[in-house]
């Protein structure tokens, strides 16, 4: 297979996510990866001294699909200065005394830094859109039962985030979204794991099999927000994920093929006067 995944795994048309392949097994693809992410963090360090874009990195998919160890192998190489990452949980007090969307605008990362969203605003419409009684904890002026939260709403919401990410995009973030797309057959392989292996244990929840069994709910979610939010600016990518060595060299790939179409990012020149005198700066703390 040829290593150019942008349009291969880019949503650019209406899918149907049950003919979508999420087992891909590419030979030597942790070693693959090994260069790449060292590509991926030699060209972060020119994006901080450039300033000018910042990068939010989305990853969404079930329990298991391999996020928080796609974050640890991918970013290995990047200087912790330029990467941070963000894990949205259950939201808290404060967050719910917000519009949905405050608690990611406040993590976007800053001009020449990766921001990394492990589960993101998009829950927004899919855990939520599974248990719509949920909306009710925002206390929504528009939202007094949980009949309010019809159709109408979800257009509503698709609405505005998209608005979001446009606005982001336009004011210099880059935004890559990828869908980690774990069959219902490895998510049970890995279940079982966490169950079977001590040091595993604590990754276990008993909620992970009552979400388990809503797994139609929630691809069916996952396909409208896919054929909704997938734009040029902000494109979802949907990554086989059964295998976690391939999966974890495609992310990192699309991402370097992408942001080096970007010529216009490069180390900022030294200013004249400096450049006229190193030697002197040279001989001066030679000397000292």
């Amino acid at each position: 297979m040829k290593d150019n995944f942008i349009e291969t795994y880019k949503v650019t048309a209406p899918i149907t996510l049950k003919d979508v392949e999420t087992k891909v097994v590419i030979k030597k693809s942790d070693k693959k990866l090994n260069k790449i992410r060292e590509d991926l963090g030699k060209l972060q360090d020119t994006m901080y001294a450039h300033d000018k874009y910042s990068v939010l990195v989305c990853l969404q998919g079930m329990d298991t699909a391999g996020k928080d160890s796609l974050i640890r192998e991918v970013f290995k190489e990047f200087n912790v200065r330029g990467v941070v990452v963000h894990s949205f949980k259950v939201p808290t007090e404060l967050e719910l005394g917000h519009d949905f969307l405050w608690r990611h605008y406040i993590a976007l990362p800053e001009h020449g830094k990766f921001g990394v969203f492990n589960r993101t605003h998009y829950e927004n419409v899919l855990v939520t859109r599974v248990h719509p009684e949920y909306i009710l904890n925002e206390n929504l002026p528009t939202v007094n039962s949980v009949e309010d939260v019809n159709e109408a709403f979800w257009d509503s919401r698709f609405e505005q985030i998209n608005n979001f990410e446009k606005h982001i995009a336009s004011n210099g973030t880059i935004i890559f979204k990828f869908f980690l797309n774990l069959s219902k057959e490895e998510q049970k392989y890995r279940l079982l794991r966490r169950l079977e292996k001590q040091e595993k244990n604590w990754k276990f929840s008993a909620g992970d099999l009552k979400e388990r069994q809503l797994w139609d709910q929630y691809q069916n979610c996952y396909e409208d927000v896919l054929n909704r939010t997938s734009k040029p600016h902000a494109p979802w990518y949907i990554i086989p994920a059964d295998d976690k060595d391939t999966s974890r060299y495609i992310v990192a790939k699309i991402m370097y093929d992408t942001l080096i179409k970007y010529t216009d990012i490069e180390e900022p020149e030294l200013d004249d006067k400096i450049k006229a005198n190193l030697e002197l700066y040279k001989e001066q703390l030679i000397n000292e």
